[in-house]
Parts: structure tokens; sequence; C-alpha cells
């Protein structure tokens, strides 16, 4: 499946095509396009799960880089660290959240294509995607200090301050253990019964994961004990014409949060902008 995009086939269409079908059935039969689901029928079909759907507030705006394939994000002290994709561009850096300035990036070789990040105590994890291979880095100064491998494809990472939480496309996530990474549980990602599949970029806010929901403007918020999707952000619209301006953009990736102020960053896959939001529902904040 073109979890990147269309230039960088994951699988095959047949697998693509799979993918999107289950994702309409989750969504109660809601038509799939390439550019993800249609906007109005989501929200009817959510809407009959009575699982809250919430929408959102711009509050900032702030320069990113457009070459930057974002797989990964995450929010400490200042500063945004932010993990890119595609063979032979894959980077980790750490980057100035009000300018887009790259303060300091270190490059992957080649073979290996970039995906989320994760922050442990003084250091940085990043995962690949099909290498099975996950990079251990200092966090002052970016330079890998280990490594660790694993049996799925790697997506998405966050952590709940005590593992790290893994995704893998799949409905499945996974409980790492942050110095020994092994395995030390799962849960499945259900709505309404269904299996909720694409699950991509995370981020541990309050006690829940957040993930993007691949490939659409939705981001999924789902309880980590019970694996249940408990809401929705309809994230549709977030990126304007007027923003682009000629750049060549993919999809909606990349969730960071700014825990002492109550700070929510999203961007994507070669977006020019990193967006500050707050969420809301029926009109209101929350």
């Amino acid at each position: 499946m073109p979890k990147k995009n269309s230039s960088y086939m994951k699988k095959d269409w047949v697998n693509r095509l799979m993918l999107l079908a289950l994702l309409a059935v989750l969504l109660n039969g809601v038509p799939i396009s390439a550019n993800g689901a249609d906007t109005n029928s989501v929200n009817n079909s959510l809407n009959a799960t009575n699982i809250p759907i919430f929408g959102y507030e711009v509050v900032n705006a702030y320069p990113h880089d457009p070459s930057a394939f974002t797989q990964g994000l995450v929010y400490e002290d200042g500063v945004i660290y932010e993990g890119t994709g595609l063979n032979g561009q894959s980077t980790l850096r750490r980057v100035d959240p009000e300018t887009g300035r790259v303060l300091q990036q270190t490059s992957l070789a080649s073979a290996y294509f970039g995906e989320g990040i994760a922050i442990w105590k003084d250091r940085l994890i990043q995962l690949t995607w099909q290498s099975n291979l996950g990079f251990v880095y200092g966090k002052e100064n970016l330079t890998r200090i280990g490594n660790f491998s694993y049996r799925t494809e790697g997506w998405g990472l966050t952590s709940d301050g005590k593992r790290l939480i893994m995704s893998d496309g799949t409905d499945t996530l996974y409980f790492l253990d942050p110095i020994t990474f092994t395995r030390e549980g799962e849960i499945r990602v259900t709505a309404k019964g269904e299996p909720v599949k694409g699950l991509n970029e995370l981020e541990y806010i309050k006690g829940k994961i957040y993930a993007n929901m691949w490939p659409s403007n939705w981001i999924v918020i789902i309880s980590p004990d019970t694996g249940l999707v408990v809401g929705a952000i309809n994230l549709n619209g977030l990126l304007q014409d007027s923003d682009i301006q000629g750049h060549r953009v993919d999809v909606l990736n990349g969730i960071a949060y700014d825990a002492k102020v109550d700070r929510l960053f999203v961007t994507g896959k070669w977006w020019p902008r990193l967006f500050e939001i707050k969420l809301v529902a029926n009109g209101k904040e929350v």
C-alpha cells in the first residue's frame, strides 16, 4: 500500500484497495478515495457510533520545511524533534517550531527509510519502515548510540512515560520496553467492533494515544487500556491552497504535544506549515 506517496509504493495497488475497503467498513461504507474519505459522510458515520468528533481552531501557523517528508514529530522544552522519511532523504532533526529553522540534523544511510520517533529520557528513538531496525540517539547531539530490531514494519512511535508504543500500519499497537525494546504487550484498535487499520504517527496525550489515520485527514484518539477509539478529530481543510503556493504536498502526518502549556501541533509530509491547533466540539474549545 502506498502509505508514503504514490511514487514510493509500499506494496501494490491490490493491497491499497484492500486497506481502503477496510477503512470503508470502519466508516459504515463511506466511499474512500486516494485523498481520504468524504468528510460529510465520515462525520455522519462516526456520529452514529456516539464517538465524540472534534473540529479544530488554528491558533498559529508556523513555517515548516517543505522538503521534510514528516514521519515522526515530538515536542520538548521549546524544540520540535522531527523524523523524516524516503530512502536517501531520511533524517532526524532538532527544529525551532516558530521559525521552522533546522537547528541540528543527522542523516540516515540511504538504505533506511526513516519513520516514527519518540523521546525516552536523554535519548531519541527512531524507527525505520521495512528494515526491521530502530536507532537510538543521544538527544542533545543526535549522535547514534545504539540500535534494536523488531519483527513488523515500523510506522509510528510514542511513549507513555513507562513504555514505548509502536504502530506498524495495521490495527495493532505494540508496547515495548524502552531499554531492552522487548515487546511487553499489544492492543487491537477497534471502533464499532471493526478493526481500525492504517494507524500511523502517534502521540501520547493526557492518557490517550492520538494516531494519524492513513490516508486521511483524521486523527483517532485511542484508549491504551482497551484499544477502543474514544474520539476522532476531523482536520479536513487545515492546509489551504494559500499555504501550499505551488509546493508538492502529501498526507497529514505528525502530531506533537507541549504538555507544559497544553499546546497541540500537527503537520504533514512535505507540508510548508506546522499548525498549532485547539480542539473544538459544538463550537467550543475543549
